[in-house]
Order: C-alpha cells, then sequence, then structure tokens
C-alpha cells in the first residue's frame, strides 16, 4: 500500500496469484476502497460449476476484470460468463507469454505448435463463449484484432521499455508497438514496482501508450 501512494497516476492494480494468496480478500477490498479498480488474474481453470462460483465471489468482491484460463473449454468458460454479469469483464488467458513454440508443443503433447494459430483459436472460441475478451502476447494481438469485434478486450502482458531485462517472458513489446498492434490494456509489473523511482517508471510506460493512440 505504500507504494501505491508514490503512484497517483494510477488507475487499476493486478492482483495475482502470490499477492492473493499471501492477502486474501481484505486486500482487494483495500485497494477498492482506494478508488482503484482491481484486475484479478487467476486464471481459473476447473470444473464449470468450481469456476461459477469463483467468478460470482469476485463480482461480490467489486472487482473490475478477471481472467480464465481458454484451455478449460467453452462449457467453463460459458459458465464464467453467466456468472460474471455485466459488472465483471472476464478475458480468457491463451498462450502464456513465458512460451516459445518447442515449450508449448511440449505442454501440450503437439510437436509443431504456430502460437499465433493456436492464440486465435482460443480467443476466437473464449469469445464465441461471451467472455468480454483476452489476454494474449504483442505477438499475436494484431492477428487476434482482426478477427474479433471490435469492442473485445486485448489485455496484453509483457510489456517492456526498449531499456527494460526480458526477464522470464519470451514474446514481450514495448508499450508502443502493444497498443499500435491493438491492445486495449498493458500489464506492466516489475519495470515499474522495481524501478529506482516507480512514479518516473509509470508515467514512462503510460506516456508511451498514450503517443501510440495519438
Amino acid at each position: 500500500m505504500r507504494l501505491l501512494d508514490r503512484l497517483p497516476e494510477l488507475k487499476w492494480v493486478k492482483v495475482g496469484s502470490i499477492l492473493m494468496t499471501r492477502e486474501g480478500a481484505p486486500l482487494v477490498r483495500g485497494l477498492i476502497g482506494r478508488g482503484l479498480r482491481v484486475f484479478l488474474d487467476l486464471k481459473w481453470h476447473d470444473i464449470p460449476n468450481t469456476v461459477a462460483g469463483a467468478v460470482t465471489a469476485a463480482r461480490e468482491l467489486g472487482v473490475s476484470m478477471a481472467t480464465v484460463h481458454a484451455l478449460g473449454g467453452r462449457t467453463m468458460m460459458e459458465a464464467a460468463a453467466g456468472a460474471g454479469g455485466t459488472d465483471l469483464a472476464l478475458v480468457a488467458v491463451t498462450v502464456l507469454t513465458s512460451h516459445d513454440p518447442a515449450s508449448y508443443g511440449q505442454a501440450t503433447g503437439r510437436e509443431a505448435v504456430a502460437l499465433v494459430d493456436e492464440t486465435v483459436r482460443q480467443a476466437k472460441a473464449a469469445v464465441s463463449a461471451g467472455l468480454a475478451g483476452v489476454v494474449c502476447s504483442a505477438a499475436e494481438v494484431a492477428s487476434v484484432r482482426r478477427v474479433l469485434p471490435e469492442e473485445t478486450l486485448l489485455v496484453v502482458p509483457g510489456i517492456r521499455r526498449e531499456k527494460d531485462t526480458a526477464g522470464d517472458q519470451v514474446r514481450f513489446a514495448t508499450p508502443g508497438e502493444a497498443v499500435r498492434a491493438g491492445a486495449t490494456h498493458l500489464v506492466v509489473g516489475r519495470p515499474v514496482l522495481q524501478a529506482p523511482d516507480p512514479a518516473a517508471a509509470l508515467t514512462q510506460f503510460v506516456e508511451e501508450a498514450r503517443c501510440a493512440v495519438s
């Protein structure tokens, strides 16, 4: 919470599995109480009834956006969409940005996987199931944008400035690259949180994204 006091421009906060496990619902309530919108990134992937229950709990908490995993299948995503209602934007995680074709092929038991084709396939299935959008890498976002309705949310993680290290991200991009490719929301973590001056770093990301829109 102390870091938030240094980031007056901040409007959204992503709460992932580590932070949610440590701090739980009280943290989410506290963030919302500060006027922030919460993106709950837990990538739910379970039987439809369980995922629908988790989505309902998130909606009742006041979460603005949350993730399910596209590989959970159509029935699971439809159940999630039904539980989310109109107050909670649900987006489906497609291919993680830590994957390359070889690692994704190994994880799915296939020898050769074209990540753009796989991402587009999962994205179309998610929107068809009633979800508001998808999470995908900047490498695939332009291809996804071309086949989905204009109002579809496209959330892109792995955002870095030119000077930032890649970390464990294999497929990453600058804010400008992602926005020009069609991203509607950018996810930035360590390049801001670990910066010597987090507020200045956040401002740089915001300005680069704004310049790409104008």
